[in-house]
């Protein structure tokens, strides 16, 4: 049962992708100045929003390490080019400001991103690891976020201390860049609350093809425990943009969860608990020889036959049904997220 998995790329928008138009009256050079470095940062935003799109197409990390390649040679080269400035009338604090701006973009870029992507690969195996991974994006953005308000200071700084009226034109991708954010971060919020009691539930599954009825009983509340707290978050959740969809469909999966927890886990355990007694009555029963066995024997013996029959009629009738509605949720899941991230990116 494979769902969607996406990479969350939530590198700061602001002032790497924010294009700067002029209002140009005597400082010219100054203007100047700035045009060239913004040039660079049009390049890089080119190549982010490439990255970011590929990622919101419903692919891994991995499988779009290129494109993550691609816009670290763009940062190098413009790290490069923006270094090899002089200083605007030997002042290099904007200039210097804007090199380690694009330095702590690379290193996050090319480190934490190294290290997220070696966290995807093993996300699923636990909640607490797939919230980690998340939280390791989260944190990456922060740093990029952080850094972007402080060269915005600087630029507003260098902008008045040469007279130059700043007039914010920010691109149509720069404005895609700081949604496609918002709306991993919607995305992250919600499935969270799906994966919690969607891994919980691969616990319960476990336990049933292990026939353990403890382990059963244990993953059973537990999943009614984590479908209940989700849907309640979810009430808390409003709609991203008017989009109710991604948490739709998240309500549907618990409900099944809850379902399957609260009224079909119990006929599956009752199963593993006739067929358990079935077998040490038949164990007894075969173990007499024809002429010891009593009425109360055959008796005792042909009643288990009976509740252990009926019980795995149930329990196929009650697989059926988990199997089919769970394929259903899952696949309307996996589908929402897609359309979800491809509609809002």
């Amino acid at each position: 049962m494979k769902r969607k998995l996406k990479l969350v790329l939530i590198l700061s928008a602001f002032m790497l992708v924010q294009k700067m138009t002029f209002a140009q009256q005597s400082f010219s050079s100054a203007v100047e100045y700035l045009t060239f470095i913004g040039e660079q940062y049009k390049e890089l935003t080119d190549d982010q929003w490439s990255y970011t799109r590929a990622v919101a197409n419903d692919k891994s990390a991995r499988k779009v390490e290129n494109k993550r390649q691609d816009l670290l040679k763009t940062n190098k080269s413009a790290q490069s080019k923006i270094a090899s400035l002089p200083g605007f009338e030997g002042d290099t604090e904007y200039r210097d400001s804007v090199v380690s701006f694009l330095e702590l973009n690379y290193n996050v870029l090319n480190n934490d991103y190294e290290k997220i992507m070696n966290m995807e690969e093993i996300a699923e195996q636990s909640y607490d690891l797939m919230e980690a991974y998340l939280l390791a994006q989260e944190i990456a953005g922060e740093k990029i976020s952080s850094a972007s308000d402080m060269l915005a200071a600087r630029h507003k700084k260098f902008a008045d201390a040469n007279n130059i009226t700043l007039i914010d034109d920010s691109s149509k991708k720069s404005l895609k860049l700081q949604k496609a954010s918002l709306v991993y971060k919607y995305y992250n919020i919600v499935y969270l609350i799906f994966f919690k009691a969607y891994k919980q539930e691969a616990y319960l599954m476990d336990a049933v093809a292990r026939g353990d009825v403890n382990a059963m009983e244990q993953s059973k509340n537990a999943l009614l425990e984590y479908s209940e707290e989700g849907l309640t978050k979810l009430k808390n959740i409003k709609s991203f943009d008017a989009d109710n969809s991604l948490k739709d469909a998240c309500k549907e999966m618990l409900n099944f969860y809850k379902e399957e927890a609260s009224d079909k886990s119990p006929i599956i355990i009752n199963f593993f608990l006739k067929m358990e007694k079935f077998k040490s009555i038949q164990e007894a029963f075969n173990a007499k020889k024809e002429k010891n066995r009593t009425q109360e024997d055959v008796n005792q013996f042909n009643g288990a036959v009976n509740d252990y029959n009926s019980a795995t009629n149930e329990y196929n009738e009650t697989n059926d049904y988990l199997n089919k509605t769970r394929s259903k949720n899952l696949n309307n899941w996996n589908s929402t997220a897609t359309k979800f991230t491809k509609r809002h990116i």
